[in-house]
């Protein structure tokens, strides 16, 4: 395993919890050093990196921050120095944090449009721009977490969450060419790898969730360790940019768009 004073470092948004926090878990067990950023979920936050830090200290912190911060030159400049004191560097930065929900024509507000927007376009564009310096002295990369939903299988009354995705991906795509060769950029697009919880306004019902099951070739939901595998490797892979991963167990190849 790479020593704790040479290990790369990586940064995961919305790491506190589901797929962010087995991103984190299988970086660390890689040998990466980890920073974990959250905004509400600051115990479990916290409990992850008491965890991870049990196993190898010193090899985790917790950064708390509404991602809104990009909004204002001051707090952003101020967390930037606060991620880069943690450990000297970023090797990796990780666009996980993510907000997703229903917007149906009619009743499209600008206060949704705003938040699906900045947490899924705005805030991966602005702190990739914001860490870029410090990602070139590394040779680093930025990986986006996405959806194969962006990419012309639009979910029904979801528009302003699918455009957003949509952008992200495009922003994948151009930073991969505008970054070459020092940084790479590239994408993981989940299938379902995960439901949204049943208490939150994303839940699925009992039914939907038993249409999508029989819609996956593999016959199963998929798990937040698929995708963070399929992180890992994009980390690792020094010959790949600009790409886009479907982990969805074969759901693109049936999905004909509308639905869940």
């Amino acid at each position: 395993m790479t020593t704790i004073n040479k290990a790369p470092v990586m940064l995961i948004t919305g790491s506190a919890k589901r797929i962010g926090a087995a991103i984190a878990r299988s970086a660390h067990h890689q040998g990466y050093r980890v920073i974990i950023h959250a905004n509400s979920n600051v115990s479990l936050a916290q409990a992850l990196c008491n965890e991870l830090n049990t196993s190898r200290p010193n090899s985790t912190v917790v950064f708390i921050a509404d991602l809104a911060i990009i909004n204002n030159t001051v707090s952003l400049e101020l967390f930037i120095d606060d991620i880069l004191a943690a450990f000297g560097q970023i090797d990796v930065l990780v666009h996980n944090a993510s907000r997703f929900y229903p917007t149906p024509i009619g009743h499209i507000d600008n206060e949704q449009w705003d938040e699906l927007f900045l947490s899924n376009a705005k805030a991966p564009l602005i702190l990739s721009q914001a860490l870029l310096p410090y990602l070139q002295a590394r040779q680093g990369c930025i990986i986006s977490l996405l959806d194969i939903h962006a990419h012309d299988k639009p979910f029904k009354n979801y528009t302003v969450y699918n455009m957003a995705k949509a952008a992200q991906r495009m922003m994948v795509q151009s930073l991969a060419l505008e970054l070459a060769p020092l940084v790479r950029v590239n994408g993981v697009a989940p299938g379902v790898n995960i439901l949204p919880e049943i208490d939150s306004d994303q839940a699925l019902e009992p039914a939907q969730q038993s249409l999508i099951v029989i819609s996956i070739p593999m016959q199963r939901i998929g798990t937040p360790e698929d995708v963070a595998n399929t992180v890992l490797y994009l980390a690792q892979a020094s010959y790949i940019t600009g790409q886009i991963i479907d982990v969805d167990g074969g759901r693109g190849l049936t999905l004909a768009g509308a639905n869940y």
